[in-house]
């Protein structure tokens, strides 16, 4: 079992434009591995697509965040049903480290290391600009990564949309409390 409440801490901005998260995940980094790359295991908590891990190669992410919540009714204003997105691999290292281009969000990184029974997972996500922007990845990358942290416990995951809608306000509270 790993540690809940480090699990629940937020994501630290280590500059204006750059989100720190990190996770205690149980099992082996193989397997921590499998539900970053595997489209359908990836589904259960972000989102689908093929992933050809490699660096240069192209592969799209497509978010159905209604499916990974209690009801569709959930969904925030301006939020379509389905999202998509063509990334590309800056470099590939399995199963130890992803890093990607996500056109006009950024670039993120994922890392993976053993540690103790389980694994650490680092995820920065770079070169984020306006708040807007920086609010709603800093919610809706901790809110998949309980998701994932879930699916990997073996627990029901909460609902994504609420989880993401209660955290975007407190991403927000923090940022305006830090100046930031």
């Amino acid at each position: 079992m790993t540690d809940s409440h480090f699990n629940d801490l937020r994501g630290t901005l280590t500059d204006a434009n750059t989100l720190l998260l990190q996770r205690q995940l149980p099992g082996s980094i193989e397997r921590v591995w499998s539900y970053l790359t595997d489209s359908d295991l990836r589904r259960r908590w972000l989102a689908s697509g093929t992933m050809p891990l490699h660096a240069g190669a192209s592969f799209e992410l497509v978010w159905r965040n209604d499916d990974l919540s209690g009801s569709s009714a959930e969904r925030p204003d301006g939020f379509p049903e389905e999202s998509r997105a063509t990334c590309q691999f800056i470099d590939v290292d399995p199963p130890r480290r992803m890093r990607y281009i996500w056109p006009g969000v950024g670039e993120v990184c994922i890392e993976l290391e053993p540690r103790g029974d389980g694994v650490m997972l680092t995820l920065t996500h770079s070169q984020l600009i306006g708040e807007r922007l920086i609010l709603n990845v800093c919610a809706g990358w901790h809110a998949h990564l309980a998701l994932l942290t879930a699916h990997l416990e073996g627990r029901r995951p909460p609902s994504l949309w609420s989880t993401w809608a209660r955290l975007r306000q407190e991403y927000e509270e923090q940022l305006c409390a830090s100046g930031q």
